[in-house]
């Protein structure tokens, strides 16, 4: 493996160690007073039921988009596919979650300075864009490691091009669906 592919992975789990560390201490805030975490719980209960509803839906269509894939294009395509989409799908389902439970912390930082509520409400924003960023790097990189170096295709390959495209497809479909869906809840 090349030292640049190597340096695509280290950078995307560097994105997803931030996340995780940054979550520890996000939640680790002050949630305060007990009828702000009633609201709150009340918030997350919708948004679980919300985010239930709606990857079971969108788990329907990428089953469908899954099997024409693999019809259409090949079981590598296909693949590429799932991973993206399953990867998209894990980071939007994390950052909604992880953004739900940030508000009331960054509501009661707020109460104390501005400044304590922005550097905790960028924080959380932050964490779902990193691993947003951070699984797509691992995904499309590992992906074509195992294609070039494990399966022994070509890189440039009809089917390895194929299958990098159906990467990013699956995961933009996803994300889609999560952005309207998630305005839609918000």
């Amino acid at each position: 493996m090349t030292t640049l592919l190597w340096a695509i992975v280290v950078a995307g789990l560097l994105s997803i160690v931030y996340g995780i560390v940054t979550t520890r201490g996000l939640l680790a805030a002050d949630a305060g007073s007990a009828r702000m975490q009633e609201i709150s719980a009340a918030v997350r209960e919708g948004a679980s039921a919300y985010l239930r509803r709606q990857y079971t839906t969108i788990a329907i269509v990428g089953v469908v988009i899954f099997i024409l894939a693999f019809w259409l294009l090949g079981a590598y395509a296909a693949i590429g596919f799932l991973i993206g989409a399953v990867l998209s799908g894990a980071a939007g389902f994390i950052g909604m979650n992880v953004s739900v439970r940030a508000n009331v912390r960054v509501a009661q930082a707020a109460t104390g300075s501005l400044a304590k509520g922005l550097d905790l409400s960028f924080k959380a924003g932050a964490i779902t864009g990193l691993l947003v960023a951070g699984l797509g790097l691992l995904g499309v990189t590992v992906y074509f490691i195992i294609l070039t170096q494990g399966v022994g295709l070509e890189p440039t390959s009809r089917s390895v091009i194929d299958a990098l495209v159906a990467t990013s497809f699956g995961a933009s479909l996803i994300s889609i669906f999560a952005r309207l869906g998630g305005g839609i809840f918000t």
